[in-house]
């Protein structure tokens, strides 16, 4: 779709040229069509046609003999150049024959009374005929030459093919700063030294260090990679110029390392700059005797490499890339030289995700008792651009129910909505109701009985969203890096409550299919700290579970049969003994889960704090009146 939309651009910008090509392209087109008339109406008279709805009969083929011999039989004929001779029969039958010149045959003609004559000239469709494709393939060849030498403007067809040049985002100063980058602190630092160098390259040159011609970026996607590289130009004070990997690979072989010179050279002419190409693993991809397939590719890369290595040391380019996928990158794109430095961009932490956010809020209207750094701790892996469209979300959310400030309630939401999707509108069976909120009330109340080992609950809910027909929402206190074998075993515990919960309070026989999600993410957690982490005494200290070459964890990789089977074995321990553990706690505590399950069928919703009161009895959660409707969601 992307190289459709490339060659209608094209063709329009063929059209907008102010040079002689638009004409001939023009004549060129009109007299193609002519052509194409031509054949079609005139071409062939040996059809049937229709005139004011009368039919012409088809004309015969006579051979010169079919001539002779009916001789008699022949009313008129006409006799044209190239020994061509048409006419009707006495009967009225047209036809059609090529005779050679004979004045006997035709004395012999005339004599029965047959009317004959004979036409030198050359009629105006057979001037056409003649002269159309001549003239049409002189205008092809003379629109074609111009368009090779570019016109008038320079370029040619290689030019016009491409398209455009590379997006030009700014020219002189940007306006992005670093002020405009938050949470990402030690990146920024890293990229300072690029900024004196365009700011100040006499000191360098100096002491005869050399910045790095080129810079990597690589993170997650959202974690601000492109809003650095423009912060590099607008700190620096220098153009900057974008481009992606994927604009340098088109429908024409060749056209890649062509707009891979045109770029560099255009950078050339602005020096110094700053050149970005964002998503480079579309034509940086290692190179291997497997992708023979791919020559246009492999020399699109090619041209890249002499390009940043050039031979001129300082032509005061900066290369910038960024990527998702830094491991897919040629080893030789990656040495000293063309990308001195690589720079990983993180999730931001605790500490960067409220800068962040502090950043954004700046643009809307929050409510003065909204605290950023409580919103960072219920963010735990968003990245800047998950913050921002938290925040807008938000807002749009205040919009809709007529706050005039974005509130609490709002970011609550926005944040619900963005993990587990909207709220479902469908109705839900009082018994699935029921059982959902002691489901959750168990999840609740063992995670409250952790509190001190695991990360804190927020809050506990029952309205349904997306799949999940509720969720016990946690908020780390800081920025945690590692877990302990007790969080461990806390964690699982916690995801397994649920279903203790059901076979507690409704027998064995009502255990439900809704703790699908624990489970999983409980035989995650526990296969993790057996296979890769090292915790179990009976597996030891040995990482089965290796990295592929996609960064994903294969199954017992590496491991023997044996070693297989009392993996499986240990994570089933694990996850049982967890199970075990969760049931002893809530059966212990059946009162106090039943009256967290009851709050939650009247409420909905209960915050970390009305959990803790239920739990310690001090006070009582005021009933709060729902609608039958929402009952049943």
């Amino acid at each position: 779709m992307k190289n459709a939309n490339n060659m209608k651009n094209n063709l329009n910008n063929m059209f907008k040229k102010k040079d002689g090509s638009k004409f001939y392209l023009i004549a060129f087109l009109v007299l193609f069509v002519a052509l194409i008339v031509r054949v079609i109406f005139f071409g062939n008279i040996n059809g049937i046609s229709k005139t004011n709805n009368t039919e012409i009969k088809t004309p015969i083929e006579l051979s010169f003999s079919d001539v002779l011999r009916r001789a008699n039989d022949i009313k008129t004929m006409d006799i044209h150049k190239d020994n061509v001779a048409t006419g009707t029969l006495k009967d009225g039958t047209p036809y059609r024959a090529t005779i050679t010149y004979n004045p006997e045959l035709l004395e012999k003609i005339s004599k029965n009374g047959a009317s004959v004559s004979i036409n030198n000239t050359d009629s105006v469709w057979d001037g056409v005929a003649k002269w159309l494709p001549i003239l049409v393939s002189a205008l092809f060849l003379i629109w074609l030459l111009r368009l090779m030498r570019g016109g008038n403007g320079g370029g040619g067809i290689t030019r016009s093919l491409i398209g455009q040049n590379p997006t030009k985002i700014t020219t002189g100063k940007t306006k992005t700063t670093f002020k405009d980058v938050a949470g990402i602190d030690s990146e920024k630092q890293e990229l300072m030294e690029v900024v004196e160098f365009l700011k100040h390259k006499e000191k360098f040159k100096a002491l005869g260090a050399r910045v790095p011609r080129g810079i990597l970026l690589s993170g997650e996607p959202g974690t601000g990679k492109t809003l650095l590289a423009r912060a590099v130009a607008g700190e620096a004070n220098v153009p900057f110029f974008a481009t992606s990997g994927s604009d340098f690979s088109g429908i024409i072989v060749g056209l890649g390392v062509a707009k891979i010179k045109e770029i560099f050279e255009l950078a050339k002419r602005n020096a110094p700059c700053i050149l970005f190409i964002d998503e480079i693993d579309a034509i940086g991809q290692s190179r291997s005797k497997h992708s023979l397939n791919d020559n246009d590719r492999e020399q699109t890369l090619n041209q890249l490499l002499i390009e940043m290595d050039g031979f001129a040391n300082d032509t005061g380019i900066i290369v910038i890339a960024a990527t998702n996928r830094p491991d897919m990158l040629d080893k030789a794109l990656l040495r000293p030289g063309r990308f001195d430095r690589q720079i990983n961009i993180d999730l931001p932490n605790l500490e960067g995700r409220r800068d962040i956010l502090e950043l954004h809020a700046k643009k809307f209207k929050i409510a003065d008792n909204l605290s950023m750094l409580d919103i960072a701790r219920g963010t735990t892996g968003f990245s800047g651009a998950d913050l921002e469209n938290l925040l807008n979300e938000a807002a749009l959310h205040a919009v809709r129910v007529g706050h005039k400030v974005v509130e609490k309630s709002d970011v609550e939401e926005a944040r619900d909505k963005i993990l587990m999707g909207p709220k479902k509108s469908r109705k839900i069976r009082p018994e699935d109701i029921k059982l959902t909120a002691y489901h959750e009330a168990a999840h609740a109340f063992v995670s409250m009985h952790y509190a001190d080992i695991t990360n804190p609950i927020h809050k506990a809910t029952i309205i349904p969203r997306g799949r999940a027909l509720g969720m016990v929402q946690t908020l780390p206190v800081d920025n945690k890096v590692s877990m302990t074998l007790a969080e461990v075993r806390a964690d699982l515990a916690i995801d397994l409550a649920g279903r203790a919960s059901e076979e507690i309070f409704f027998g064995p026989n009502k255990i439900t299919t809704g703790a699908e999600n624990d489970i999983m993410q409980a035989s995650r957690l526990a296969r993790y700290a057996i296979t890769t982490a090292g915790l179990s005494s009976k597996i030891g200290m040995v990482a089965i579970n290796q990295l592929d070459t996609f960064g994903q964890r294969t199954a017992l990789e590496n491991a023997s049969e044996k070693t297989a089977q009392a993996v499986d074995a240990e994570v089933r321990a694990w996850t049982d003994n967890a199970y075990k553990d969760a049931k002893n706690l809530i059966s212990k505590n059946k009162a106090t889960v039943e009256k967290i399950a009851k709050a939650l069928l009247d409420k909905e919703t209960l915050s970390a704090e009305e959990i803790r009161e239920i739990i310690s009895g001090k006070k009582t959660v005021a009933k709060k009146t729902v609608k039958k409707s929402n009952a049943k969601k």
